[in-house]
């Protein structure tokens, strides 16, 4: 492809670890970052790490190292929407502890209610109980009855909960809030607003495979990200690139199933579970990678995309002109993809 590997970030899927070449050889995306010039002056720093169940890699050019500042804002963030953190605002939340919420609670629930709402309820971050129940379903090899996913449904959907100043009001106690498919990519814009902040031009901002990038790396070079072929990969072994796609500053986010799938009686079932059925999506799309103003923001339309399938979203993509993808599917057993025109992509 005439891109030298070395420079080129691979990436693994949303759960997933992501660093540099040679050490992981999973890609799913690639980003090329084109503002700026590297001050040779400068220092490129490289801080990495494990948060919300994910690795982080920052690297970032500056005469100062700001790992405790970008540890600063994960841990804060970790604070506000993890339901792993038993003493996080969303776990009060879930277990209907009377408590304020903080700013970034309020900015990543209002962006989900608006992105729910864009998608006729595709993404919805009350879904929370219909996954544990299809998780555990997987792990113990019986699935939820029609009637149980029907009853869960009566208490899933963004209809049912809002904020009242700093409370969050629920139609029902057993209402649970999970964020993760917004909040690595809140995370992601926040440190990038960080170093922004510090007046660092040059860096690459990416959690668990969602990216903020600008300028370019320490070789005075764009930032590279590339796309794996999304083949049946639970392993995570395949390391073949399907494309290489150039791009300004941007925010960036991929969802894909092809990792994530359980195989009962010769059936497949995505992880991602459709909020208005009940049921694991079923949709002939692969992976969706969006750019956006917000990684927040492509995180959580990117995952929208994975429940609606290719050609819904298509549909939805011509009332967002701003929004850039790559949508890679199955057509009766063999990849294709649909790309943005305004992306310019060699393969």
């Amino acid at each position: 492809m005439g891109k030298d590997l070395s420079d080129i970030l691979r990436l693994n899927d949303k759960k997933t670890v992501a660093i540099l070449l040679p050490i992981v050889v999973v890609v799913t995306m690639v980003l090329m970052a084109f503002c700026g010039n590297s001050d040779s002056k400068l220092t490129y720093h490289k801080n990495s790490g494990f948060i919300f169940g994910t690795s982080y890699n920052i690297t970032y050019q500056s005469d100062k190292d700001y790992a405790n500042a970008i540890k600063e804002v994960l841990d804060s963030i970790d604070y506000a929407l993890s339901p792993f953190n038993k003493a996080s605002i969303i776990t009060a939340v879930n277990n209907n502890i009377d408590v304020n919420v903080n700013d970034d609670f309020i900015k990543v629930f209002t962006l989900a209610k608006e992105v729910s709402e864009a998608t006729s309820g595709a993404f919805d971050i009350t879904v929370a109980p219909l996954v544990n129940a299809w998780g555990f379903g997987f792990k113990n090899g019986t699935f939820p009855t029609n009637e149980e996913t029907d009853s869960i449904r009566t208490f899933v959907g963004m209809d049912k909960v809002r904020l009242n100043g700093r409370k969050v009001i629920k139609d029902d106690p057993r209402i649970m809030l999970d964020c993760s498919a917004i909040a690595k990519g809140y995370a992601v814009d926040k440190v990038a607003n960080m170093l922004r902040d510090k007046g660092v031009k040059n860096f690459l901002v990416e959690i668990g495979g969602e990216i903020v990038a600008a300028g370019v790396n320490a070789h005075n070079k764009a930032w590279s990200i590339g796309v794996t072929k999304p083949e049946d990969d639970s392993l995570s072994v395949n390391s073949d690139i399907q494309m290489v796609m150039t791009i300004s500053d941007c925010a960036i986010a991929t969802s894909g199933n092809y990792r994530n799938y359980y195989i009962k009686d010769g059936h497949k079932y995505a992880h991602t579970i459709d909020p208005t059925t009940g049921q694991p999506a079923e949709s002939n799309l692969l992976s969706a990678t969006v750019t956006a103003r917000s990684c927040a923001e492509a995180d959580a339309y990117a995952t929208a995309f994975m429940v609606i399938g290719k050609e819904k979203a298509l549909e939805l993509l011509k009332l967002q002109k701003e929004k850039r993808y790559i949508l890679i599917y199955d057509n009766n057993g063999k990849t294709e993809w649909v790309v943005s025109r305004e992306l310019n992509i060699s393969k």
